[in-house]
């Protein structure tokens, strides 16, 4: 089965994998210094001993993968353009497989149908969340790796999705389900997993000292009791009694995590999201994250996508300050094919908050992806919160702590972790974007709502990166308090089920929030995906003109085709006198790419008004 030629980004023709290996064919061979680079990455984590053993278990695992291929999808990928990968072309729809009701023999099916009927003919990707069977944390704490959740569908609706766009599937491997297979292996005393978990016979072997010095995204105990064929283990829990951490020191985890990952890639996996991955390596006397053997997996990784499947992209899932954040695009070319913008978010809301863009443009013009191959993840919202991590060092505490209160105003919820001093300090805000950006409370105009709300999304349009929007996202939901109230999570109050009979009967009235934010909103999307200078690799100059207005010049690689994008943040009329010369272009005739009018230059000058929360691109008009 070949990936439609609709489909509105393709980087090279997407051939399924056949179902199984066909060994008559030319087995793989594994060129040199890619064989010295996977061999240094085991040597650095297990020492030679261990490396000696594990990697022609790696060369194996390697070549059964290929064998899988059919011949005109080997072809295919040679000519396969890497800084290509991701185009202006690209957007990101983040949902749960069960996240919509309506129509469909399955949760699957429903959701590829409304995803076809309401798409606002940008969305590209869908980032399924983890549509395994599960035991707690909505998916993130997985009891069976390789399996559909039947309440969810089969690998056949996966696969039909893959007909028509491109998918991004969870690598949840820092943890797995205490109700797994594997754990209830090491429960067994099954020698094959006795070093499979981290695990002691007293929890006292943890010392206070250590426990304080690990950085941890919760409050609760990092060791959890269980009962074991041996007695009671203390085992290591970085999220939940429920979430038992897999230990890489034992290489057999390893493997089983490379194996599955390609599994997910022959089952239609376009990108591979390493979801908290900062967290794979835990070492006693740090704080657990972010550790060299951590990124090194991460490298190891990418030698192996590199190897045998050099069209599909690793992107990093790591919700720490920015600069600890961008580590994991190494040099640009041996770790993450992109990163998720954590500080991206936070920033939006300051920006907003204060009607001030001076913060976030200091932040932007300073932004630098790694390579022409790699770039970043710009979210605003998604399934967990708004992350406020990724501004620690970009902003003072005084305005986070502004930000989290603003939010709180607006109904927000907070969740905090642990902090060195074992302490709790607040660690996202728990919230819809659209609650977050306003206040429901207020009287406001809701047209006023929409266009602050679009606004707001703009800004992760604009910037180098590929965007993504949350489903709860596309429609503008409010807050679920109803819903946080029954199953006493925080996270709940954005996780809530969409109607799609509701949503196309307010689509039917031309006057409702949901067909005005479907109009305005809809218009960016789609003028996004179809002009070059959105590209990600294409440049990118901030300039700050006015503290009103977020304004940042986009050229595509080629440089023939530039678009002056304008956000205003404030509820204020701005009046805007911008010097072509500080533009670089002699153009006095310019064209707004949304409203489709015309704006001539005055002499040397681009005069521009902006009405509240007004969003213009400008382009050169020819």
């Amino acid at each position: 089965m070949i990936k439609s030629s609709q489909k509105i980004s393709r980087k090279i023709t997407r051939i399924s994998y056949n179902p199984d290996p066909d060994f008559t064919k030319p087995i793989l061979e594994i060129a040199p210094e890619k064989k010295e680079r996977m061999f240094s990455r085991l040597l650095f984590l297990y020492g030679k001993e261990q490396a000696d053993r594990i990697m022609p278990e790696l060369e194996r695992i390697l070549k059964v993968h290929h064998a899988h291929k059919p011949v005109e999808l080997i072809a295919a990928e040679k000519d396969f353009v890497a800084k290509e990968r991701f185009t202006e072309k690209d957007m990101v729809l983040i949902t749960y497989g069960d996240m919509i009701k309506g129509e469909g023999s399955t949760p699957l099916a429903t959701l590829h149908n409304f995803v076809n009927s309401y798409n606002l003919g940008a969305i590209n990707t869908l980032h399924i969340l983890p549509f395994f069977p599960y035991s707690s944390d909505r998916g993130f704490s997985v009891v069976k790796f390789k399996t559909v959740d039947r309440r969810l569908g089969n690998w056949a609706d996966i696969l039909n999705m893959a007909a028509n766009y491109d998918l991004m599937f969870d690598g949840v491997l820092n943890h797995c389900s205490a109700k797994s297979r594997m754990f209830k292996e090491f429960l067994r005393g099954n020698p094959l997993f006795k070093n499979f978990f981290i695990s002691y016979k007293s929890p006292d072997e943890l010392t206070p000292e250590q426990r304080s010095k690990i950085f941890r995204p919760r409050t609760s105990d990092i060791l959890t009791k269980f009962d074991t064929i041996e007695g009671p283990r203390y085992v290591w829990t970085t999220f939940s009694a429920d979430q038992i951490d897999i230990n890489f020191k034992d290489p057999y985890a390893l493997r089983e995590l490379i194996e599955g990952l390609l599994f997910y890639i022959r089952r239609g996996a376009d990108i591979i999201r390493l979801d908290a991955v900062t967290y794979i390596w835990a070492e006693p006397g740090t704080e657990c994250v972010q550790l060299p053997e951590t990124h090194e997996i991460v490298k190891l990784l990418r030698d192996v996508m590199d190897t045998v499947a050099p069209n599909v992209a690793l992107i990093t899932e790591t919700n720490v300050p920015h600069e600890d954040n961008i580590s994991y695009f190494g040099n640009g070319r041996d770790e993450a094919h992109m990163v998720y913008n954590f500080a991206l978010p936070p920033l939006v809301l300051h920006t907003f908050y204060r009607e001030d863009v001076s913060a976030i443009s200091q932040w932007a013009d300073d932004l630098k992806v790694a390579s022409d191959t790699a770039t970043f993840f710009n979210m605003l919202d998604t399934h967990d919160g708004i992350g406020l991590m990724g501004v620690k060092g970009i902003l003072a505490q005084s305005d986070i702590d502004f930000i989290t209160q603003r939010a709180k105003s607006h109904g927000a919820l907070i969740s905090y972790k642990m902090t060195d001093g074992m302490s709790e300090e607040p660690y996202e805000i728990n919230s819809t974007w659209w609650s977050a950006i306003n206040d429901d409370t207020c009287d406001e105009e809701i047209l006023i709502k929409i266009k602050r709300y679009v606004a707001s999304r703009s800004l992760a349009l604009v910037l180098q990166g590929i965007p993504a929007v949350y489903a709860h996202g596309t429609i503008g939901t409010p807050n679920d308090h109803e819903l946080v109230e029954r199953s006493k999570q925080n996270r709940d109050i954005n996780r809530g089920v969409i109607d799609s009979t509701s949503l196309a009967l307010a689509f039917k009235d031309p006057s409702s929030k949901l067909s005005l934010l479907r109009h305005y909103a809809g218009k960016l999307y789609i003028t996004r995906t179809q002009n070059r200078a959105f590209h990600p690799h294409g440049a990118q100059q901030v300039l700050l003109i006015s503290p009103d207005v977020f304004t940042v010049l986009r050229s595509s690689p080629e440089k023939d085709q530039h678009i002056l994008t304008m956000t205003n943040v404030t509820n204020r009329i701005c009046h805007l006198e911008i010097p072509l010369n500080n533009l670089k272009i002699e153009e006095k005739n310019w064209f707004d790419l949304l409203s489709e009018e015309r704006w001539p230059a005055a002499g040397d000058k681009l005069l521009v008004e902006l009405q509240p929360y007004d969003v213009i691109w400008l382009t050169p008009a020819k």
